[in-house]
């Protein structure tokens, strides 16, 4: 979609000057007004004189004061400005933004220039293609603005046509390996007009992503670390120990003892994320420490070593795809937590109305249960919009 001009209020012209300067009469910069104080002036007592000098002094005084008011109140901003800062940002070059937006290097240029003359601070620097720090501050806001009014626009729409737009949907990568085909499918069917972008990463990327506005709403594990995020809960899923079937533990009968795991080396999520926390609580509860043999931040990484050799590791049951699962036992663990995942969105803002009817497909796809896998236990409340975990 291409925007029309957006303008914040501004005390200037469009062309970023200002306008009244050196126009008011008797200040002495326009050329008729100026000689006509000039004269009069002339025939002025010198007391008289004095006090039409000391009140032009305060005349100027009182322009340049209202022109920084002016300022203070505001820019000319518009939406393509922006839109090439995040261009910029988001394929690393001024070429490969003009190509992304469908324009030319030179108005990207130009965009970028009028922009930084705006903000009188430099937002790229022009030798790497890098943003500055300026710029990153930018950017971070201006993606949430353009955000704000893609929604805004698709709300409109949706109240007359059909719901259509498109949805960054961020998604943990154990949990999208499943969910992705069937939420795919759902939407193509129930909403075909929404288009759907799709992202998998950790915790620690997704949240990132969707706190700055590069995402509309997200599935991750919870509970989330960003305070700039609300969640509510979408499913639970068991955590298991996942081993080769020739290894000695893959005979165990029924939940394996947490102390079993005390000798036993493991992949495990890196230390800090919210599942690892969750890990290392239940077992210091049971007087056990877990020995990684690796720490990793990403469990489909973990997984893939596992299914290639390297070791055991607590995954979620989902993890372990159908093929592999005459290869791999999963073993439950008892007094394990299972793993949460949640739906998370900006804290501040309102998800539009087709990432709403993306949320309640995920969990209209979640509690069917002839799409959702074993081992998945849905959130028992109703979809709604998350809220604060605060």
């Amino acid at each position: 979609m291409t925007w029309p001009p957006f303008q914040m209020e501004t005390g200037g012209r469009a062309d970023g000057t200002d306008v009244g300067d050196g126009t008011d009469a008797g200040d002495g910069t326009d050329g008729t007004d100026g000689r006509t104080a000039r004269t009069s002036a002339t025939a002025q007592t010198p007391a008289t004189a004095q006090t039409a000098r000391t009140d032009g002094r305060h005349r100027r005084a009182a322009q340049t004061g209202g022109r920084h008011g002016e300022e203070r109140r505001g820019r000319n901003v518009d939406l393509r400005h922006l839109q090439a800062l995040v261009g910029i940002a988001e394929t690393g070059s001024f070429s490969a933004a003009a190509a992304a937006l469908g324009t030319v290097q030179s108005n990207v240029s130009a965009h970028i220039a009028r922009l930084e003359r705006e903000l009188e601070v430099v937002l790229v620097d022009r030798t790497s293609g890098r943003l500055t720090e300026e710029g990153e501050v930018v950017v971070s806001r201006a993606r949430r603005m353009i955000g704000e009014l893609d929604a805004m626009v698709a709300d409109v729409v949706a109240m007359r046509h059909e719901v259509r737009g498109m949805v960054r949907l961020g998604l943990i990568g154990t949990a999208g390996r499943w969910l992705v085909p069937r939420l795919f499918s759902a939407v193509r069917a129930r909403h075909p007009q929404i288009r759907l972008t799709v992202t998998d990463g950790t915790n620690t990327t997704l949240e990132a992503q969707l706190a700055s506005g590069q995402l509309d709403v997200a599935a991750v594990t919870l509970p989330v670390q960003n305070d700039e995020l609300t969640t509510s809960p979408l499913f639970e899923e068991d955590l298991v120990l996942v081993v080769r079937a020739d290894h000695p533990l893959a005979r165990t009968t029924g939940p394996l003892p947490l102390a079993d795991l005390a000798d036993l080396e493991l992949l495990l999520p890196a230390p800090g994320t919210a599942l690892r926390e969750e890990m290392d609580v239940a077992a210091r509860a049971a007087g056990v420490s877990l020995r990684p043999s690796m720490e990793l931040d990403g469990l489909r990484m973990i997984a893939s070593l596992t299914f290639d050799g390297y070791g055991p590791s607590i995954l979620p049951a989902t993890a372990v795809p159908a093929h592999l699962r005459a290869d791999y036992h999963m073993l439950p663990i008892a007094g394990f937590p299972p793993r949460r995942v949640g739906v998370a969105l900006r804290l501040r803002g309102a998800p539009s109305a087709p990432s709403r009817v993306v949320i309640d497909l995920l969990h209209s796809v979640v509690h069917d249960r002839s799409l959702a896998p074993e081992w998945l236990h849905p959130a028992t409340s109703a979809p709604r919009r998350p809220s604060s975990r605060r």
